[in-house]
């Protein structure tokens, strides 16, 4: 059994899999996912798992070098976004862009992620795409 943080043998794989550049989508319960894009789906009961608790246990294993959500989400879900940014960048010492669209040009940009993690967060425009970046 894997002793870091993220156990989940579905997002494990995903991480492992992912090449530089490639972007996946971590969701509240609402988001809609485009035909043909894969989904984990970790949603249990509105909350859990949260938003927040995804990007923390993501966060043990995946380089991020950007991030893109909502120009909608509000000034509390944009702070939280931000500081688990900073935090993720100041854990690996690499500078992370960070971007907003529109919440329609957000969803028309998960058409092309690898794979959108549906968390059971309810709180409207909790989704970000994270793209992936290299260790090196």
């Amino acid at each position: 059994m894997k002793r870091t943080a993220l156990l989940n043998r579905h997002l494990s794989s995903l991480v492992a899999s992912l090449g530089h550049l490639d972007e996946i989508v971590v969701a509240d319960a609402g988001l809609p996912v485009p035909a043909g894009v894969k989904v984990i789906d970790l949603a249990v009961t509105a909350g859990v798992p949260s938003f927040r608790e995804l990007l923390t246990a993501l966060k043990s294993e995946l380089v991020i070098e950007g991030a893109v959500w909502a120009e909608e989400a509000s000034a509390e879900l944009t702070s939280l976004m931000q500081h688990e940014v900073a935090s993720w960048a100041e854990e690996t010492g690499k500078a992370i862009t960070v971007s907003r669209l529109t919440h329609e040009a957000f969803k028309h940009r998960t058409q092309t992620a690898r794979a959108v993690i549906r968390t059971g967060e309810v709180t409207p425009y909790a989704n970000i795409i994270l793209i992936s970046g290299v260790a090196f």
